[in-house]
């Protein structure tokens, strides 16, 4: 059953709204520094589950808990661990996700049947306004279809979300444009999820101790192993065309593009790039090396290729350390893990 769908500018009037259906038990999209999300109140399940609805998310895919303020935490968590509060101090509010053990006051659908929650201070101050004019800690994944790209416009939360939700709350672009750092405090050694803003390297001057990675950052999560963060299991932020990076240079990569011109490719390319690579369809996606650059364009990118009805597309390798390295996890997911190496 469709619904009808507001998209309104978040102003006090849109925050005032969007805190109603919240407290209502229903479900808004929003604006935050990362991408846009879908917002549910998280002490409230039935309200949860309308974001798998709307999403057509996977169940045992674990949702981010969004709060303003530690005084938030008692009862979402049920212990602030020590590394948790140097990672606080130093990054919230800000694009970071700490996961720690669970409190009682969570819904089991945030949880994907962990013992652990993902908890995140967003600084966006739309998103900060209407938590607090709610009262609610609010889980909230990216506001768009599964699988699809990540929206960091309200229009793009449109393209996918209208009819779905009753709410769409447009604040602008996102200033980051992928998806927060997540890295786990439980367990003996600290462990980065996702990659994101915060880099790994910031991360471990924060705690002063290494902080491992996760395998499943650069490769696909082993068969059978468990999501313990969102955007691990799944193809994620895929366009509809079949895309293959091509790691190497760029002398290298038109090279393989010519020789095969047959498919008709199209090329997700670095800024500068796309008139050298006539006749082929291009979509600049950041300047090279410049994984922030990258990171800000890479889903709106994604979502052009489809607009421009592209099938075939071959995609310049970002780098893999520092933010590029949230750059490459998404894009290698949207491919599907299809890399070549020239």
């Amino acid at each position: 059953m469709s619904i009808e769908t507001l998209l309104c500018p978040a102003d006090a009037a849109g925050v005032a709204r969007a805190a109603q259906l919240l407290r209502q038990g229903q479900i808004v999209a929003l604006p935050t520094e990362t991408v846009y999300g879908i917002a549910a109140d998280a002490r409230n399940g039935s309200a949860v589950q309308k974001i798998f609805a709307a999403k057509g998310r996977p169940q045992d895919n674990p949702l981010i808990v969004h709060i303003d303020d530690v005084k938030m935490l008692p009862g979402l968590v049920s212990e602030f661990p020590e590394r948790a509060q140097l990672l606080a101090a130093a990054f919230w509010p800000g694009p970071l996700t700490i996961i720690m053990p669970r409190g009682p006051e969570v819904a089991d659908e945030c949880c994907a049947g962990l013992d652990t929650v993902g908890i995140r201070m967003p600084s966006h101050p739309v998103v900060r306004q209407v938590i607090e004019a709610s009262g609610c800690a609010f889980a909230a994944p990216s506001a768009n279809l599964s699988g699809k790209p990540s929206p960091t416009t309200a229009q793009d939360v449109w393209a996918d979300m209208q009819g779905r939700l009753p709410l769409i709350l447009d604040g602008g672009p996102c200033d980051v444009g992928v998806e927060s750092t997540v890295v786990s405090v439980v367990g003996a050694k600290p462990t980065l999820f996702r990659p994101g803003r915060i880099t790994l390297e910031e991360l471990e001057r924060a705690l002063g101790e290494e902080v491992e990675l996760s395998p499943a950052i650069l490769e696909k999560l082993a068969e059978g192993e468990v999501a313990r963060s969102p955007g691990m299991k799944y193809k994620h932020y895929a366009p509809k065309a079949d895309i293959t990076i091509l790691e190497g240079s760029f002398a290298q990569f038109k090279a393989y593009v010519d020789a095969h011109a047959g498919q008709d490719p199209a090329c997700l390319c670095f800024d500068g790039e796309a008139a050298q690579l006539a006749p082929y369809p291009c979509v600049e996606y950041g300047r090279e090396g410049d994984g922030a650059s990258q990171a800000r364009h890479i889903f709106r990118c994604l979502r052009a290729l489809d607009e421009q009805g592209d099938r075939v597309v071959y995609a310049r390798c970002p780098r893999r350390d520092g933010v590029s390295m949230a750059v490459y996890n998404r894009l290698v997911r949207a491919a599907a893990f299809r890399v070549v190496k020239l």
